[in-house]
């Protein structure tokens, strides 16, 4: 007799061995031809310009954290949300659950509320823009040999 846990085991052990089966058939199966286009990097379809390790904004993290802060707490509300709508359970508690859990939403949500006005008065969200300056340098180079070059690509 196999308890709730071997269930589980049995299902991990089945879905490793689904996972080998398939991807050790799509190697064995699959063609291997390498060529110098195939091992290119890819950059949406076009050929890579520049160096890759590129400065990336910060600002960008910042504005992904503070998304994933604010979908996790739709993820928390969503249970509250269908408990707290649950008609039978207030009743049975005279109202003292219904009570309590909205309290506990507002003080999660507050805290939550807190969060984004700190962020929001430390600057955080204000978008920095570049300032663009202009150089004064002069190239021993004509313009002419660079318009030579772009017309060659």
């Amino acid at each position: 007799m196999v308890s709730d846990f071997g269930y589980i085991l049995l299902f991990i052990i089945t879905a490793v061995t689904f996972c080998a089966v398939a991807l050790g058939g799509a190697f064995m199966l699959r063609p291997n031809r390498p060529n110098i286009e195939k091992l290119s990097t890819y950059e949406s379809g076009e050929a890579p310009d520049g160096n890759a390790s590129v400065r990336f904004n910060i600002r960008f993290y910042i504005i992904a954290l503070l998304f994933v802060l604010f979908d996790v707490e739709l993820v928390f509300l969503f249970p509250w949300a269908t408990v707290f709508g649950n008609k039978i359970l207030i009743e049975e508690t005279d109202g003292v659950w219904g009570w309590f859990a909205l309290s506990e939403m507002f003080i999660f949500i507050g805290i939550l509320t807190l969060g984004l006005a700190y962020a929001w008065v430390k600057g955080y969200l204000d978008w920095a823009r570049p300032v663009v300056k202009n150089s004064n340098y002069q190239s021993k180079i004509p313009a002419s040999a660079y318009e030579k070059i772009n017309q060659k690509y």
